[in-house]
């Protein structure tokens, strides 16, 4: 697996990022698990996720892509050779507004709101790369 520097911040990713948008939703909490560990054992150590992952989107499944992973971290007890990007949820879409009460601004409130939800639910105390899934 080949290697890079993620921007100018000493941070390694492999050339490929495992994304788990289906997580919860298209594939069961074992198949994450199993995808997550395929990944890793052949050298994969980035990890991309979001808080309104799992798609598509619901009410009743949002978080959960987050929380597989979070389970799965727990389990494998390690944390330092992954770097897990995850992403905030943006203002203005009908079929995004049951996440955080529709406090979906990029103000300080709501994304510190989003990120400690986010931290929680993926059970770690830092994330790698934070992001703005869609402009505001």
């Amino acid at each position: 697996m080949r290697y890079s520097a993620l921007g100018e911040a000493d941070i390694k990713v492999s050339a490929i990022c495992l994304g788990t948008m289906t997580f919860g939703e298209q594939n069961t909490e074992q198949e994450g698990h199993q995808q997550l560990n395929f990944a890793v054992e052949n050298g994969i150590n980035f990890i991309d996720t979001a808080e309104l992952y799992s798609i598509p989107p619901k009410p009743e499944t949002v978080g959960n892509t987050e929380k597989i992973i979070g389970t799965w971290l727990t389990k494998r007890g390690k944390r330092d050779d992954l770097v897990i990007a995850s992403k905030i949820t943006g203002p203005g879409f009908d079929w995004v507004s049951h996440i955080r009460d529709a406090k979906t601004r990029f103000n300080s409130e709501h994304i510190s709101q989003a990120l400690e939800a986010s931290l929680n639910r993926l059970q770690t105390d830092y994330i790698d790369l934070y992001q703005l899934h869609w402009p505001e």
